[in-house]
């Protein structure tokens, strides 16, 4: 008696057929094919800790000079004061910014808040590292430093946001009278030739070796009031704050930086 195949079965069959053919053929890729050789990167002999530089990093801060600074209101010689390899902030001279401009970069920086610190919220330990300085006084891209160990304040304005505009993913803070760092990625804001923004600033942050900011994208440079906004530049200094507060004066050293290209 002749019984009736069900149609699935057949089709099931034939792909089950046609795998096993395809399965036998052998594949005309070779490993070579994703093997790339060029461009070779180049050598950099790392530093002999993390915290030290790098074979190829300029060093704008190692403890003995000012040399690669100057004011950011006039551009005369820095006059923040420099003793036992520790950079410290002249609150009466104001900002101080780094002779060299920069685009794209990564940055080593190490500061302290000092031990016998006074006052609360932003009037303790205020300072800020611009990551792009765009004029005098406080224009540019801030990285806020603050005394944030406990020191209750707005979220977006304590030690590790980009000031006003990025709330940091921890509070990374060691007590006051201790060195921390900052190891950050800046990446620069581009242009059209129309002057309109092409790609926005981003920029990534390591506090004490915690991840703080992570590829933040930037909204604009940074505003005590308002909305931030995109002024056009095409490089800039690095630009250290002397924050009007009473409180004493933080303290920088290790200071390094490496160009991205």
């Amino acid at each position: 008696m002749l019984t009736k195949t069900p149609i699935a079965l057949v089709f099931t069959a034939i792909l089950l057929m046609n795998s096993s053919l395809f399965a036998q053929k052998p594949s005309a890729a070779k490993p070579q094919d994703t093997e790339v050789y060029d461009p070779v990167p180049k050598v950099v002999t790392p530093g002999a800790n993390c915290t030290a530089p790098p074979s190829d990093a300029i060093v704008l801060f190692d403890g003995r000079n000012l040399d690669e600074w100057v004011s950011a209101q006039d551009k005369s010689p820095a006059k923040w004061t420099v003793a036992n390899n520790v950079l410290t902030v002249n609150k009466a001279a104001g900002n101080i910014e780094t002779k060299r401009s920069f685009k794209n970069y990564q940055l080593h920086i190490e500061w302290k808040i000092p031990e016998n610190i006074t006052g609360e919220g932003q009037l303790r330990g205020n300072s800020g590292v611009f990551l792009a300085s765009t004029g005098p006084g406080d224009a540019g891209y801030e990285l806020q430093v603050l005394d944030s160990y406990n020191n209750p304040t707005y979220v977006n304005g304590q030690a590790g946001s980009i000031y006003k505009q990025a709330i940091p993913l921890a509070n990374a803070n060691r007590k006051p009278g201790e060195w921390q760092a900052y190891d950050v990625v800046w990446n620069a804001p581009v242009w059209n030739a129309d002057g309109v923004i092409k790609d926005p600033a981003y920029v990534t942050v390591f506090f004490n070796g915690v991840l703080v900011q992570n590829h933040f994208e930037l909204k604009g440079e940074t505003r005590y009031i308002g909305q931030p906004f995109y002024t056009q530049y095409d490089s800039a200094p690095i630009k250290l704050q002397a924050h009007g507060d009473t409180s004493e004066p933080i303290s920088f050293r290790n200071i390094w930086v490496r160009e991205i290209n």
